[in-house]
């Protein structure tokens, strides 16, 4: 069974790696597309998984916000705010209509799904489109979220493989008990690595600095985002936030620490261009 995963893992993994690394790379709309399919499906995998506690999410409503908040991103409208405000009387007003059980519990789960899940989708829109704005060529910009992508890789399968090994103290034992302080560490390390090794590569218009930084925000931020997904499935009393792509679990679950860890890379990133 474990051999039969694994290699269901593997076969799934080479057919969706091109593809994930092409939509990085050509950007535009095709990357939008991707961008909106993780931000979507992770938030109908969401919503699912807050009905186990009994809080039924506005899917609807969560779909419109989500996919206005991701293609804004991409082609920043102006005046967008005070159409997203909006959002909030039209949600609360839905409720009215709605014989859901505890309109708290749909309203803070709808919210909840709508702002984590849309806002840190935005932020990967905007990690792409950034060089549409800033000294950078366009492809630059897919190279980083490929190199973010490899550096929150490399630091789950550094965490993963040397805490099974070594592992003795454990991380969080009441959200993750399989994880240990010892794979976390180098887990953090490895994300730092794989950034420096990206720059020598493919990031050369970024300094060393740079680089490290972003390690440093993927290494802890994405085991922060990882912890924080395993702390809401544990809740909702499921294994994984779906079974869509087969050996992986969920859309959800494999770019959980993508979405944590995107608002910060663009911040650092529009700190870094803008805030001299």
């Amino acid at each position: 069974m474990k051999l039969n995963n694994t290699l269901t893992r593997t076969v799934v993994a080479i057919i969706g790696i091109p593809f994930v690394a092409a939509a990085c790379y050509f950007g535009g709309i095709l990357f939008l597309i991707f961008t909106l399919g993780i931000g979507l499906l992770s938030f109908h995998e969401f919503s699912v998984m807050a009905g186990h506690k009994e809080s039924y999410v506005n899917r609807p409503l969560g779909f419109i916000a989500i996919a206005a908040i991701v293609i804004n991103g991409y082609v920043s409208l102006t005046g967008f705010e005070f159409l997203f405000l909006i959002f909030i009387p039209v949600l609360i007003l839905s409720e009215l209509f709605r014989d859901k059980e505890s309109a708290i519990l749909n309203l803070g789960g709808t919210l909840l799904g709508v702002l984590y899940i849309g806002l840190c989708s935005y932020s990967l829109i905007k990690i792409r489109e950034f060089s549409s704005y800033s000294p950078l060529l366009y492809e630059q910009g897919g190279f980083l979220v490929i190199s973010v992508m490899v550096s929150i890789w490399a630091c789950d399968s550094a965490a993963f493989f040397i805490g099974s090994a070594i592992g003795r103290h454990k991380l969080f034992p009441r959200v993750s008990p399989k994880k240990s302080w010892e794979g976390a560490i180098a887990g953090f390390i490895f994300s730092v690595i794989t950034m420096i090794a990206a720059r020598a590569v493919i990031l050369d218009f970024l300094t060393i600095s740079d680089v490290i930084v972003i390690g440093l925000i993927t290494g802890i931020f994405g085991q922060i985002g990882d912890l924080a997904e395993s702390l809401l499935k544990r809740d909702a009393g499921v294994k994984d936030s779906s079974n869509l792509i087969p050996g992986h679990g969920g859309i959800f679950d494999r770019f959980d620490s993508l979405l944590f860890t995107a608002p910060l890379v663009y911040i650092y990133l529009f700190v870094r261009f803008y805030g001299q």
